[in-house]
């Protein structure tokens, strides 16, 4: 049987005072480790977002400018192509030019030698005319 006495005083005040002994030694330092862990964790937490973020604004400002870039290659390319395109047509105009000019100095030589061809033949045309009458009809004329 359990008997009430001054060593059951004794022993709850030794567990009192054990306990306020082992809160100050043991539990608050403890409980204050595990206060600043959590407070660093949610710090690193925090910075971890703002990289996240950082990373993402940073990914979206390179696939800008990455966009941009495309445009202006496209841009220049679309230039450079219209470039050789005119550069092309006044080429060929040129040649054609030239090949007009060429071909406007044979059709006056052909004239100039058809001309004197027909003076030539004009000229020769009775002769002609008299020597066909003459087999034709077999006599002189």
């Amino acid at each position: 049987m359990i008997d009430i006495d001054i060593t059951m005083v004794i022993q709850i005040v030794n567990i009192l005072f054990l306990i306020v002994i082992m809160n100050a030694v043991l539990y608050k330092p403890v409980r204050g480790i595990l206060e600043a862990r959590e407070k660093k964790l949610a710090t690193l937490e925090g910075d971890a977002e703002n990289y996240r973020k950082n990373a993402k604004m940073r990914g979206e400002e390179f696939d800008k400018k990455l966009l941009e870039v495309g445009q202006q290659a496209k841009a220049k390319l679309d230039a450079a192509r219209n470039e050789a395109q005119e550069a092309g047509n006044a080429t060929l105009a040129k040649i054609r030019g030239e090949a007009d000019s060429a071909k406007a100095t044979q059709l006056a030589e052909i004239k100039s030698d058809l001309t004197s061809a027909q003076k030539e033949l004009s000229g020769q045309l009775d002769s002609f005319a008299n020597e066909m009458a003459s087999k034709i009809l077999g006599r002189a004329v």
